[in-house]
């Protein structure tokens, strides 16, 4: 039986070489994740078992330093958006050996930031991932000194700014992916149903829109769009509106799928055929968007990715900073969007 001092100097790499396998399938199977061979697991529990390797992580972490740890602030997770990018972030932290500490606002503008950032540095956490969208004012912070510049710090979907680290998909170029496909397919009065506008990605969406637009020397006016809160309920109202102000509109880009739903049913009960009368395209792309009828058209901007690449990219930062090496200059990423094309927005030609 291995000894108390023995026990204490057996790393999780000395397991895994014993048992054939890479470090981070000795983590995996101390988390007791579902990805691992039966053969390997066992294998590898029988190496802990002869070296009496016994993890003491917090302990070990933080006499070097480090928590191995990640803070997590987030808001809004009953919205389909907040919630895909956690399930990702927090996959990907386990992927990479880190644990992480969840803080959520009680609401996307909150400025109440103070207490929770005291929180996480008490809990000493080896860098935040911010991944509240950006709405309203929600950022001014920023500029009162609350930053804890001594933490590596990432933002997610925000307008770059200097000196800050973000990583965002291309909401704007999406919109006009989605308007310049509805104008290739002949349609020419096409409308657009917007997000809450306070938010940046609405606002981008919208942009986009108005480019392609713009780039077909079609001139915007205001009745050409509405604003909706995200929800189905509000893209059905929305398009009640929108077609009420715009009757001449043959398409029209919906700046989520949940308000293209709404804006679908509104059109089947005023007798529109969709793509026939109505072409549409909504963003997204939601697993049920496929299913939709007719099936949705939606650009996709592949939210698990945004997830991963935090983590990645702020680890990343934080394995430089342990290395005490100079540290690199803060990136602000956009993600490419993509479209799908589907039945709602392919233009029947005679």
């Amino acid at each position: 039986m291995a000894s108390k001092h023995a026990r204490r100097h057996v790393t999780i790499r000395q397991v895994a070489e014993r048992a054939g396998v890479s470090a981070q399938t000795v983590s995996r199977v101390l988390n007791d994740r579902p990805d691992v061979a039966r053969e390997t697991r066992a294998r590898v529990r029988r190496a802990i078992d002869e070296m009496g390797y016994a993890p003491n992580v917090i302990a070990r972490n933080l006499s070097r330093g480090h928590s191995h740890s990640l803070g997590v602030v987030t808001a809004g997770l009953d919205l389909m958006g907040p919630s895909r990018t956690l399930n990702a972030i927090t996959s990907q932290a386990e992927e990479e050996g880190y644990t992480l500490l969840l803080k959520e606002l009680p609401s996307f503008d909150s400025d109440r930031v103070r207490p929770l950032l005291d929180a996480l540095l008490a809990n000493r956490v080896d860098g935040i991932i911010w991944a509240v969208p950006e709405v309203g004012s929600n950022r001014a912070w920023l500029a009162d000194n609350h930053f804890p510049a001594a933490i590596p710090t990432l933002f997610l979907t925000m307008e770059p700014r200097p000196g800050l680290a973000s990583i965002s998909v291309d909401n704007r170029a999406g919109g006009r992916l989605a308007t310049e496909h509805l104008l290739e397919q002949g349609y020419r009065h096409v409308g657009h149903i917007s997000g809450p506008l306070d938010w940046w990605e609405a606002r981008q969406r919208k942009d986009g829109w108005r480019a392609a637009l713009a780039a077909a020397g079609i001139p915007e006016e205001t009745r050409l769009s509405v604003e909706g809160d995200w929800s189905s309920a509000s893209g059905a109202e929305a398009f009640v509106r929108l077609r009420a102000q715009y009757p001449e509109m043959d398409a029209i880009f919906v700046a989520n799928d949940q308000m293209a739903l709404g804006a679908l049913l509104v059109a089947s009960r005023q007798g529109l055929r969709v793509p026939e009368d109505l072409g549409m395209v909504g963003f997204d792309n939601l697993p049920e968007s496929a299913y939709y009828r007719p099936p949705l058209s939606s650009v996709d901007h592949d939210l698990p990715r945004l997830g991963h690449l935090a983590v990645r990219e702020l680890v990343r930062v934080i394995e430089v900073r342990q290395r005490e090496e100079p540290p690199p200059e803060p990136v602000s990423l956009l993600l490419p969007a993509r479209l799908l094309v589907r039945a709602s927005s392919v233009r029947p030609h005679a």
